[in-house]
């Protein structure tokens, strides 16, 4: 028989799966609490011992979606390299990710420019949490060791933002299409790939 908690736990994920579905025809901001609970199957009062607004629901999707993206892709960094090994994984965990999750990030796309405010600074904040991570991994790369704290913030937001345009390229790809997905991936590989031969060079001209 199911605890409470898990009766709660999947309620809770009923109701952020229902607005994912809404949100596949519709903005954020249009979809209404009613919506929202009556494609979950669930009565609008049951709606507010998960959430205590519609804000907050899309706060949550937004933590889901970065969550363990950036867990994974900080494991595939581990080995503190910037070989083609670690690119390779990099983008390889990227591209499944955001292709098993796409009405999530979908979902960001649309908001990340959208109407919503709070949704749009929280995926903002998000992405620099991802750069920072990034940054910290960076340096702790041997090749890296002698570069200013500015310069590596720099170079990690060069790498994020060639993520985030990758994750776009990814969602306008159709998910059967692999030859795409293929193609996708090899171009961020070989732009990655592209950053990390420059660093050398960068580093030579003192920044």
């Amino acid at each position: 028989m199911d605890t409470r908690q898990e009766r709660k736990q999947r309620t809770r994920q009923a109701l952020l799966d229902a607005a994912l579905q809404l949100l596949e025809q519709q903005s954020f901001s249009s979809i209404s609490l009613r919506e929202v609970t009556r494609t979950a199957g669930v009565v609008p009062t049951a709606f507010y011992r998960h959430f205590p607004s519609m804000e907050d629901l899309g706060l949550a999707l937004i933590g889901e979606s970065f969550r363990t993206l950036r867990a994974m892709l900080r494991e595939a960094r581990a080995e503190s390299t910037l070989d083609g090994h670690a690119i390779r994984d990099s983008v390889e965990i990227l591209v499944s990710y955001v292709h098993e999750h796409r009405h999530h990030f979908r979902f960001v796309a649309r908001e990340r420019f959208g109407g919503v405010a709070s949704l749009r600074h929280a995926i903002g904040a998000e992405i620099r949490l991802f750069s920072s991570d990034l940054a910290s991994d960076l340096a702790r790369v041997p090749e890296l060791g002698s570069w200013r704290g500015e310069d590596l913030q720099l170079l990690s937001g060069l790498i994020v933002n060639l993520m985030v345009h990758t994750t776009e390229a990814i969602l306008e790809t159709a998910p059967d299409d692999r030859a795409a997905q293929q193609e996708t991936a090899s171009t961020a590989r070989r732009q990655l790939r592209m950053i990390t031969l420059g660093l050398a060079e960068w580093r030579g001209a003192g920044g």
